[in-house]
């Protein structure tokens, strides 16, 4: 069978990109329309407080935290948020106000995410500064540090989320007592690559990306962790260009998934192995991969020729796989218990 000109060959088992794709992802990068694209992303909240880190971080903690479903509604809900903090995140933190964090943001909402909630964050976040001066970057550190001089960078990039996610869950990486319990569904908003069925977390390895690296668009925050230990943030456009792309044959979208797309794109850029992931997400996102062999939208597209669909191969399934979105919530976890997740 022949697609366009393309002969339809048996189903592809293909375990590695082509040697090829490198210098092809770099020219999609290098012709990518930022500016189309960036205004679109939540990452174009947090850039305005970047004079300020600490305003930064915050706002970046509670924009990927919020960075669930659609682009158009996901702004909707940070312009309301970022509206009721001011001008400074850093301000709000340091002044909000702990024993209202029922109510002070009240009656914000996105998706299953809760007014409750972001302002239970906030009271953890007040924590967190007043435990290491270093803020969430010295939280990251402890976990990478953890993990030791030696491991692999998926292994420190792992041991620092599930710290970050243990600080946002508890105030600290210790879990060391506190004076206020988590809401309904809070913990879920923070999964760890060390919990039960390994998610991905996207949120929070996006969030390490805007904070880590030092190119275009990211901000390059923080100076201590390096851009080399970096993950892949995997969401479902990014998962589907992936696999089309050989970078995965994985099914599910788990923190392996994670770890194998990484590997693939850290052969082409080993300082810097996610510096592809906002080119890819967005060529998702606004529809320059069709997801199927399409002659006149495919035409110029720099990685067609590493294209599973464009070379017209079989493959696998045709479809993405059947699992839970990537950016869906973690499975509860019993606040008595504290169990890690």
């Amino acid at each position: 069978m022949v697609i366009g000109s393309v002969p339809l060959s048996s189903t592809v088992h293909r375990t590695r990109p082509s040697p090829s794709l490198g210098s092809h992802l770099g020219s999609l990068a290098s012709h990518f329309p930022y500016e189309r694209s960036l205004p679109q992303d939540p990452l174009a909240m947090v850039r305005p407080f970047a004079a300020d880190a600490r305003s930064a971080e915050i706002a970046g903690i509670l924009a990927s935290t919020v960075a669930v479903g659609n682009v158009k509604a996901i702004r909707r809900a940070l312009v309301i948020l970022f509206d009721r903090m001011g001008e400074s995140p850093r301000r709000y933190i340091e002044g909000f106000p702990a024993r209202r964090w029922r109510i002070a943001l009240h009656p914000w909402q996105h998706r299953w995410i809760r007014a409750d909630q972001i302002g239970f964050l906030c009271v953890r976040l007040q924590e967190i500064y007043a435990r290491y001066p270093g803020g969430l970057e010295e939280v990251v550190l402890r976990g990478m540090a953890e993990a030791g001089e030696l491991a692999a960078p998926e292994e420190k990039c792992a041991h620092g989320l599930h710290a970050l996610s243990e600080a946002l869950r508890w105030g600290s990486v210790d879990r060391a007592p506190t004076v206020f319990e988590p809401p309904p569904g809070y913990l879920r908003l923070f999964p760890s690559p060390l919990g039960p069925g390994e998610p991905a977390c996207k949120r929070e390895a996006l969030f390490l990306r805007w904070m880590v690296r030092r190119g275009f668009p990211d901000l390059g925050l923080w100076k201590s962790v390096a851009p080399s230990d970096l993950q892949i943030p995997l969401d479902t456009h990014v998962y589907w260009i992936a696999y089309h792309l050989g970078l995965t044959r994985r099914r599910t979208r788990n923190w392996r998934t994670v770890v194998e797309i990484t590997r693939g794109l850290r052969r082409f850029d080993a300082q810097d192995p996610v510096r592809f992931d906002f080119v890819l997400a967005h060529t998702g996102i606004s529809g320059d991969c069709p997801k199927r062999r399409d002659p006149e939208v495919c035409a110029p597209c720099a990685v067609r020729a590493d294209c599973d669909l464009w070379r017209g191969r079989r493959i696998l399934f045709s479809a993405p796989p059947r699992c839970p979105p990537a950016n869906a919530p973690a499975p509860a976890v019993s606040n008595r218990s504290r169990v890690a997740a």
